[in-house]
């Protein structure tokens, strides 16, 4: 069903009963009520197919209320409305869902449009047909209007995050609805599109419900791109006359496989609209090869890499097209070996899928195909969660994200804008963390990403990263299998910097950052005149500025001769007591303060602006006071060096706020750390202790940022 080539328009896809006609008896009432059950048998059927014993009465049951409750009602087509619910049961009974799913299906818009009550619903057919019909009931109470549509999708997100069958039921009804689009005006159609295209095809696709994503791909194409619908219907037709050259190598590929002994069906599978429409924006040209793909289904895992091995052996492999999808399986559940092949005479290359017959299952319908997930087991029944959400076994990864996030969304925009974004996403990948744990993390998210999925807020005081035992930024985009440890600071102050923003691709971590720098509007605001560049991932080297006065703890201070100005310590050379230091104003009145050998001291006299005079206040008169300061520290490349130094540094008292490694270079490396001192006068024993780390040959205060640092974070 997923792929089955279509030369005709989507909207003349008609389910195998007709339901027009069935659906005029319906409306006339109860005189010719003897030919109603045919309606019924036919998803019976379909359904006895999959689940042998299965309660079909229950189904007989749901059809007549169903059909009695919108008996007199009709769908804008001027079909009987019976005609709908009837036909989204069918879909999903194809797809193989269960008997409560198809249940709900007859009964999910009975509550909404009828006069029937979720309590009559309930009594007829328990708790689980009732919790259904009520979550896809909810998803129908907002309008699909533009204004609407975020708050729509946040309840659709906590319907489906609940219970998946609730999405299940949604898909297959929206599905039906774009098969009778036709009857809408076209403005109307175009709504109800994007609308799809958007969000609920991102959502099938990730339920792993393929069968359903691929229609109404092809339905949306062809409302959204007519022009371009009708060149890729046409290039179809023009390759239906001519032989296609898969069928000789599929012919090749099962000759082969039946030498070896492996039993195997081998199958064309032709891509759908929009997959052609894909490939030859790719490609450019196609090639007859190039209008579909070669299935192998088999019955065992180990038959999938027999099968592999055989390919490989007697035909020329495109080495580069091999994907191993049944050893990491995708997010949606998806499993199956990728390759390619050049067939011969010819050399056609073909594209070729090997799975098991469950795999091809789950492929088609993703979690339809799992059952019901609550019903009885063996084992001990799941416990509803501590917030009254019922636990879900067949929740994915994901699913439960856009969950944790959509709460923190402070607003319906923003939370459609984030739910977007991530359903662009179609990829995911999975992250090991060092303490033995896994990450389920979207394709191209970085390590700041995976910070604020692994501690949630505790991720703002995250300063660096191991990926795969090497240091590494924040910024560092991770691939699936990547191993991360991550390095976090004690300093309770400590927080995300803006740049951060620019390398989270996962809403919960752009929410918590936002969440961080409104609450933290100072932490945002590094002059332009006197920051240094912002290397990708750092934090600002100065995420505070320093109040003119004396903090009730007596810390030391830089105090300005300009009466009521707000100070920042710069965060290129970090001055403390007793430093020589000099000040610059710059725009909004703040005066930041320079050691006076730093080169942007020179810079700025150089431009002409008039120096500030800065006096150190506060303390005992001695240098001492709470203090911020960035020391480089050189040496020999070693296992183990980051840790030693931070313990190091730890030892003295002394917080890391932010750190960065330099490539490692002949053997030496640099790291750089800017460090929160309790009390000034121990930059010289803390400066000894660093030095004391075996491998380290040089400590020194850092003047700017050396060229071709990498920041840890």
């Amino acid at each position: 069903m997923s792929e089955a080539v279509n030369p005709g328009p989507p909207a003349r896809r008609r389910a195998r009963i007709d339901l027009r006609r069935l659906g005029r008896a319906a409306l006339l009432g109860p005189g010719p009520r003897d030919r109603l059950p045919d309606a019924i048998d036919h998803v019976a059927k379909v359904h006895r197919a999959r689940h042998p014993g299965a309660d079909l009465d229950q189904l007989r049951r749901a059809y007549l209320l169903a059909e009695s409750s919108h008996r007199g009602q009709t769908r804008k087509s001027g079909e009987p409305y019976i005609t709908h619910p009837l036909a989204v049961t069918l879909i999903l009974a194809e797809l193989g869902a269960e008997t409560t799913t198809l249940t709900a299906s007859l009964l999910h818009d009975t509550v909404e449009d009828t006069e029937l009550t979720l309590d009559q619903v309930g009594e007829g057919f328990g708790e689980e047909v009732r919790y259904l019909v009520d979550g896809v009931t909810k998803l129908e109470k907002v309008d699909y209007g533009a204004a609407a549509e975020p708050e729509t999708f946040r309840k659709m997100l906590v319907a489906t995050g609940n219970d998946v069958r609730v999405m299940s039921i949604k898909l297959a009804d929206r599905l039906h609805n774009m098969r009778t689009l036709g009857v809408m005006r076209p403005e109307k159609q175009a709504r109800i599109a994007r609308v799809t295209r958007d969000v609920l095809i991102p959502l099938a696709e990730r339920l792993g419900v393929q069968a359903l994503k691929t229609e109404l791909e092809d339905l949306v194409f062809a409302v959204l791109h007519p022009e371009e619908y009708a060149r890729t219907r046409d290039l179809l037709l023009e390759h239906a006359n001519r032989p296609d050259p898969l069928t000789r190598i599929a012919e090749a590929l099962a000759a082969v496989l039946r030498e070896a002994g492996i039993a195997a069906d081998v199958l064309v599978r032709p891509r759908h609209f929009v997959s052609v429409h894909r490939v030859r924006l790719k490609r450019g040209r196609l090639g007859g090869a190039d209008f579909g793909r070669i299935l192998v289904l088999v019955a065992e895992d180990a038959d999938c890499y027999a099968v592999l091995g055989e390919l490989h052996t007697c035909f020329t492999p495109v080495v580069s097209e091999f994907k191993d999808f049944i050893a990491a399986p995708k997010f949606n559940l998806y499993q199956s070996l990728h390759t390619a092949v050049a067939g011969r005479p010819g050399g056609d290359v073909a594209e070729v899928l090997i799975r098991t017959h469950q795999m091809h299952r789950v492929a088609e319908a993703g979690v339809i195909a799992l059952g019901n997930p609550y019903a009885p087991t063996t084992e001990a029944p799941e416990a509803a969660e501590a917030d009254g959400e019922r636990a879900d076994p067949t929740r994915p990864g994901w699913l439960s994200r856009l969950l944790a996030w959509q709460q923190s969304a402070p607003d319906p925009d923003t939370f459609w804008a984030s739910l977007r974004d991530d359903l662009a996403q179609d990829a995911e990948i999975t992250v090991f963390r060092a303490d033995g744990g896994a990450l389920g993390l979207p394709a191209g998210a970085s390590c700041v990403d995976a910070a604020y999925a692994w501690h949630g807020e505790a991720a703002h005081t995250c300063i660096g990263a191991r990926v795969n035992g090497r240091l590494a930024t924040l910024a560092t985009v991770l691939g699936d299998g990547d191993t991360l440890q991550l390095l976090m600071t004690q300093d309770p102050s400590a927080g995300p910097s803006p740049d951060w923003l620019e390398h989270a691709r996962t809403p919960a971590a752009r929410i918590a950052i936002g969440h961080w720098l409104t609450a933290h509007p100072d932490a945002a605001q590094v002059p332009p005149d006197t920051a240094p560049a912002a290397q990708p991932g750092s934090a600002p080297a100065e995420a505070e500025p320093r109040a003119a006065a004396l903090d009730p703890e007596g810390a030391v201070a830089a105090v300005p001769d300009l009466p009521g100005a707000a100070v920042r310590l710069a965060g290129c050379c970090t001055p403390v007591p007793p430093d020589p230091v000099t000040g610059f104003e710059v725009r909004g009145g703040t005066v930041t303060v320079h050691r006076a050998q730093c080169p942007a001291v020179a810079r700025m006299t150089v431009s002409g602006r008039p120096p500030v005079g800065v006096r150190w206040c506060g303390g005992d008169g001695a240098g001492r006071g709470d203090c911020r300061v960035t020391l480089l520290a050189e040496a020999f490349g070693r296992p183990h060096l980051l840790a030693d130094l931070t313990e190091a540094i730890a030892q003295e008292g002394a917080a890391i706020v932010a750190a960065a490694v330099e490539p490692p270079h002949e053997q030496r490396v640099r790291h750089t750390y800017t460090l929160q001192l309790p009390d000034a006068a121990g930059l010289s024993g803390l400066m000894r202790a660093m030095l004391r780390v075996p491998g380290v040959y040089d400590v020194s205060r850092a003047h700017a940022p050396a060229a071709g640092h990498r920041p840890v974070h």
